[in-house]
C-alpha cells in the first residue's frame, strides 16, 4: 500500500456511527519555464500535496454531506479537514441522491501512465531543450520577425482515493510539454503561430515539430483579410477540433442532462449525427493526455460510447448524478484536485477516425474555409443551447487548395447541425492537452460573416 493510500485510510477509518468517509489525497512536483530572446524569464519549482474529505450523514430525509480540504498532509492539518467536513456536513440540507460511490465490479486497466525516464533529464538539460526550441524557431523562416515566447512544463503527481464503502485505490502519472509561439513579419503586418509537443516526459518532446508548427501556423496568415459572406464547408483543424469536441462532452454529461443543461436532454435513442458519427470517452487510451486509471471517486475508468453511428446512446455519469437520472455511474468522475469535489464529465473524447487524411479531405472541397483557430468560444458556444458562433482564422479552400489567408471573420451554425452536416472525418487523429484528441473535419452550411 503507498503511503498516500495508508494515510486515506487511516482518515475514513475514523468514521462512526451513521457517518460515511471518502478521503482524496494527492501530491505532485511540477516546474515550469519561459525562455525570451535567449535568456530565462521566468523558472519554478514546485511542490504540493493534499487532502480532500468528504463526510456523509444518513438520515431519514436523504444524507448530508460536508466537504473541507488542506494543502498540508501534516497530522494536524488532516485532522482539522476531517473535523471541518464533519461540522460542514451538519449544515447542509440533506439530498436523497448524495451517496460515496459504491464498488461496482469492473476491473482497472492495466496503464502504464508515468513515464520511466521521467527524472532522466535535469532542469540544465530542460533550460537547453527550451532555449534550443526559441532559436530554431527563430532561425526557421527570415519572416520570423519574433519568439514571443519558448516554454517548458512537467510535473508528476500520485493520487489516492479511500473510501467507507470499501475503495482503496491509488495511482501515478506524468506529463510534459513545450510550446513556443512566434512572430512573423511582412512590411507593417505581423501574425502570430504556435506550436506544442506533449507526452510523458521531456525526453519524448519534439522540438522540431513544435517549431515547425508555430512557423508554419504565423507564415502562412501573412496578408489576411476579410473575406466577403456566404454559406460555405468549414474545414476544421485538428486542434480546433478538440476545442469544439470538449464543449461537446460537456453537454454529453450526465450532471448537464439531469440539470436541464444540455441540448442532448431528452434525446437518448435518437438520431442526433451524421450516420458515420462514432464518438467515445475513452481514459482507458493510454495516448490519451487525459488517461485515467480510477476517477475521481476511484472507480474504474472505461470506455463509454455515447454516440453509434449516428445514434445517441449513452451520457458520462459520477455516482450523484446517476443516482438522480436512475442508472449507474459509467466511472467518469472528475474532479480538479484535492481542493474540489467530484462532478460528472469527460476524460477522451474522440472521433471514430474516418478513412482519409487532411490532404484528401482538402483534395475534395470545391470552396470553403480551414480554420485554423477559434476565438470566443466560452462566450459564442453554448452546450444547453447548441448555438455556435466563433471568430476565426485560417485559409481559404479553391479547388481542393489553400488559397488566400482570411482572418476577421465569425462562423456561425449550432451544434446539432454540425453533427449532421459532417461530411469528413480525417484519420489523423492528434492527442493534445485536453478532454479530447483532435482531428481533421470538415462540415457543411456553416454561415461565414465577413465584409
Amino acid at each position: 500500500m503507498s503511503e498516500l493510500l495508508e494515510l486515506a485510510t487511516r482518515v475514513i477509518e475514523q468514521a462512526n456511527g451513521k457517518e460515511g468517509i471518502e478521503a482524496y489525497v494527492a501530491r505532485g512536483t511540477d516546474t515550469e519555464l519561459r525562455i525570451y530572446d535567449g535568456a530565462i524569464e521566468s523558472l519554478s519549482t514546485a511542490t504540493s500535496a493534499g487532502i480532500g474529505v468528504r463526510v456523509l450523514i444518513e438520515g431519514n430525509e436523504g444524507a448530508q454531506v460536508g466537504f473541507a480540504w488542506s494543502g498540508s498532509l501534516d497530522h494536524e492539518a488532516v485532522d482539522r479537514a476531517l473535523r471541518e467536513a464533519r461540522e460542514n456536513a451538519h449544515f447542509a440540507s440533506p439530498d436523497p441522491y448524495v451517496a460515496l460511490a459504491q464498488l461496482d465490479g469492473v476491473a482497472p486497466s492495466d496503464l502504464a501512465l508515468t513515464s520511466a525516464t521521467f527524472d532522466e533529464l535535469t532542469l540544465d538539460d530542460k533550460i537547453a531543450m527550451t532555449t534550443e526550441l526559441e532559436a530554431m524557431t527563430r532561425g526557421g523562416d527570415p519572416r520570423i520577425r519574433q519568439v514571443d515566447s519558448a516554454d517548458f512544463g512537467d510535473g508528476i503527481v500520485e493520487s489516492a482515493i479511500a473510501s467507507t464503502t470499501g475503495i482503496r485505490v491509488s495511482s501515478q502519472r506524468s506529463n510534459a510539454f513545450l510550446s513556443v509561439s512566434a512572430l512573423a513579419g511582412d512590411g507593417d503586418e505581423t501574425q502570430t503561430g504556435s506550436g506544442f509537443s506533449v507526452g510523458r516526459s521531456a525526453g519524448e518532446l519534439d522540438l522540431r515539430e513544435a517549431s515547425s508548427q508555430a512557423i508554419e501556423r504565423s507564415v502562412r496568415m501573412l496578408g489576411a483579410a476579410k473575406v466577403p459572406s456566404m454559406k460555405t464547408t468549414v474545414v476544421f483543424d485538428p486542434r480546433v477540433t478538440s476545442t469544439i469536441l470538449s464543449v461537446l462532452g460537456g453537454a454529453l454529461s450526465g450532471e448537464a442532462v439531469v440539470k436541464g443543461r444540455s441540448f442532448f436532454e431528452g434525446r437518448l435513442g435518437e438520431r442526433v449525427a451524421n450516420q458515420d458519427v462514432n464518438l467515445v470517452d475513452d481514459p482507458t487510451n493510454p495516448l490519451a493526455y487525459g488517461a485515467a486509471i480510477f476517477d475521481g471517486e476511484g472507480l474504474a475508468c472505461r470506455r463509454n460510447v455515447l454516440i453509434n453511428q449516428g445514434i445517441l446512446e449513452a451520457f458520462v455519469y459520477d455516482t450523484v448524478a446517476a443516482r438522480r437520472a436512475g442508472t449507474s455511474s459509467t466511472g467518469s468522475a472528475t474532479r480538479g484536485g484535492y481542493g474540489g469535489t467530484p462532478g460528472a464529465g469527460c476524460r477522451a473524447i474522440v472521433l471514430s477516425p474516418g478513412e482519409q487524411g487532411a490532404a484528401e479531405i482538402l483534395s475534395g472541397i470545391e470552396r470553403g474555409l480551414y480554420v485554423q483557430s477559434i476565438t470566443g468560444v466560452h462566450s459564442g458556444v453554448s452546450p444547453v443551447s447548441g448555438d455556435f458562433s466563433v471568430g476565426a482564422e485560417g485559409l481559404m479552400i479553391r479547388n481542393g487548395a489553400f488559397a488566400e489567408p482570411v482572418r476577421e471573420v465569425t462562423v456561425a451554425s449550432t451544434m446539432q447541425a454540425m453533427l449532421l452536416n459532417l461530411t469528413a472525418i480525417g484519420n489523423d487523429l492528434t492527442w493534445l492537452p485536453g478532454a479530447a484528441c483532435g482531428q481533421t473535419l470538415a462540415i457543411a452550411d456553416f454561415q461565414l460573416s465577413g465584409s
